[in-house]
């Protein structure tokens, strides 16, 4: 049986995704130039979101 896939990401895993260091991870995020959600304090990012992003689908990006 195929394991699920996640939907979130956390800043290790997107740091490792993009291949750039978790401090990069966290600066982007609060310099709002990577689309990210928290949850109870945690920076999460949507795996769909995060590829299509990287891909340059993304027209803008929205933060909550």
């Amino acid at each position: 049986m195929d394991k699920l896939q996640k939907i979130t990401l956390t800043v290790t895993e997107t740091a490792d995704l993009i291949g750039v260091s978790q401090t990069t991870v966290y600066t982007m995020a609060r310099e709002k130039q990577i689309p990210h959600t928290r949850v109870r304090g945690r920076i999460l990012f949507h795996r769909e979101i995060i590829e299509s992003w990287l891909r340059g689908d993304l027209q803008e990006i929205k933060q909550t």
